[in-house]
């Protein structure tokens, strides 16, 4: 009966395993899909030109690792928020025309939204100094 018992248990745990790693696997790829790695590369690419071109290759090599370590943990951080089946449901999206094209666009859209930002600071600097004057 142990056996018949022990024997169940780790079919339990080995199917539970198997599910995590398709959360998971999902889930990375719902944020390359959704271009999350891309805007992490974006934010981190002038980070190399602060490197000695004779470093550069082992610094990008050392820094993809670190992306991969980040977006380890982002998953993490996704799965404990979001069902498996949320994620197959923005996979669908992000597969889908507008998805897509929503993806292809976030580069253009992260230039412009720091111009954006960056305008909105300078506005809201008059706005502090109204207010800070005694």
């Amino acid at each position: 009966m142990k056996k018949v018992a022990l024997t169940f248990i780790l079919f339990i745990a080995a199917q539970f395993a198997f599910a995590q790693d398709a959360f998971k696997t999902d889930m990375k790829k719902y944020m390359e899909l959704s271009g999350q790695l891309n805007t992490f590369e974006m934010l981190t690419k002038e980070l190399e030109t602060n490197i000695p071109e004779a470093k550069r290759a082992e610094f990008n090599k050392e820094l993809k690792s670190s992306l991969n370590v980040l977006m380890d943990k982002m998953a993490d951080m996704y799965m404990s928020e979001f069902t498996h089946e949320d994620v197959k449901e923005m996979i669908k999206f992000y597969e889908s025309p507008v998805g897509k094209k929503l993806n292809e666009k976030s580069a253009i859209l992260f230039e412009k939204g720091q111009q954006v930002g960056q305008e909105w600071a300078m506005g809201l600097q008059g706005v502090m100094m109204k207010y800070m004057e005694e």
